[in-house]
């Protein structure tokens, strides 16, 4: 493969984090395969047209389904609200081509798994945009626990906080419904959930509590008319992990002050990893007998830093962190590596997360 066209569905927040990535991966990266921006969707096919044009793209649809039929589109990347990843990825795999997905990657966890299983049987290359586990810092973690540096695992504690819905007045959206979004635990707990499988390895059990604040917003900006609202505000469980570790997680989008909180303690029996994606270039690690926790911060020694900056302490940041997913995705899709989290492990995450649901419904523990 010489030469890979993209094509982009959606032209929002992470439509343009998707194209600053694709735009930047190839100056960034020695790749082995030449990028072509070829062609961007939006239902607005205004925005479509001037968003293509603004980020270089060589054609412009208004409907997704034009850019999956073009012939030189051989990657799709879905960044529309969650309902519409079940169709959009569908189709893509049906065409037989590789498909870059946002998270969380289905409404359903059964949606979830016919996207997986489609995925086995088109035989092609898929990701989910879990950008997060790409910071060197989290990938040195892993190494790290693999290592046996904290010893036999103890505990995982783990947050994911914003507070971009903590103002009861703020209108309600997509997100709200739970026919498109699943509240706090889908938007911003998925994450949480997929950097635990990640450095923890699977969780056996689960119990769990959800909660709405919020009963109601207003159907748009200053509107006098509300509606109800069916999808948590806040989520909290307790799990049990396969390797006998034990954990708790918690993710809201109305906790005043944080922005950006993933934060997670992991504990063993030799010592203690720390970590908060606000403060992304930094890991903390207390071994035992130390006199407090030692500062690892991020540079050029960590592999992926050094391709942004040969200099520690300079900082990688959000679309850093997306031009590293890209990459990884990119040197799969040319058959050298399967470092990323595929619509298999992505479905785990949503079995994971329909657990909690149902924990917190049926209030009882539940086994995966």
């Amino acid at each position: 493969m010489d030469e890979l066209g993209v094509g982009l569905i959606g032209t929002g927040f992470m439509g343009r984090a998707h194209a600053l990535a694709f735009r930047s991966v190839g100056a960034v990266f020695e790749l082995p395969v030449r990028l072509r921006l070829a062609a961007l969707a939006d239902a607005d096919g205004q925005r479509a047209a001037h968003c293509a044009k603004a980020w270089g793209f060589a054609q412009a649809h208004a409907d997704w389904r034009q850019l999956i039929d073009d012939p030189q589109v051989g990657l799709v990347a879905i960044t529309t609200p969650n309902h519409l990843h079940f169709p959009m990825a569908m189709a893509a795999l049906a065409a037989g081509k590789a498909v870059y997905c946002e998270k969380p990657l289905a409404v359903t966890s059964e949606q979830a798994e016919q996207m997986h299983q489609a995925a086995q049987a088109a035989g092609v290359v898929t990701r989910v945009g879990y950008n997060y586990q790409h910071n060197p810092l989290i990938i040195l973690a892993r190494e790290l626990i693999g290592n046996g540096e904290l010893g036999q695992l103890v505990s995982f504690q783990g947050e994911f906080s914003e507070d971009f819905m903590a103002d009861p007045d703020s209108p309600w959206t997509w997100r709200c419904d739970p026919q498109q979004a699943g509240g706090a635990l889908a938007d911003l707990g998925s994450h949480l959930l997929a950097m635990a499988r990640f450095l923890m390895g699977p969780v056996a059990a689960v119990c769990a509590d959800t909660h709405t604040v919020h009963q109601e917003r207003p159907v748009r900006a200053g509107a006098p008319e509300r509606r109800a609202i069916a999808v948590d505000d806040q989520a909290h469980a307790l799990l049990r992990f396969t390797n006998g570790a034990r954990g708790n997680v918690g993710s809201s989008w109305i906790k005043h002050g944080y922005k950006n909180h993933l934060a997670f303690e992991i504990s063993g029996t030799l010592g203690t990893l720390a970590f908060d994606q606000e403060r992304l270039n930094e890991l903390r690690l207390y071994r035992a007998g130390q006199p407090g926790f030692q500062r690892l911060l991020a540079g050029p020694a960590l592999p992926g830093y050094a391709a942004f900056s040969p200099a520690p302490g300079h900082q990688l940041g959000y679309n850093e962190l997306k031009t590293l997913e890209v990459q990884e995705l990119l040197m799969a899709m040319c058959g050298q590596g399967r470092d990323g989290t595929d619509f298999q492990e992505a479905w785990e995450v949503e079995r994971l997360a329909a657990a909690i649901r149902l924990a917190a419904q049926e209030q009882r523990w539940i086994t995966l």
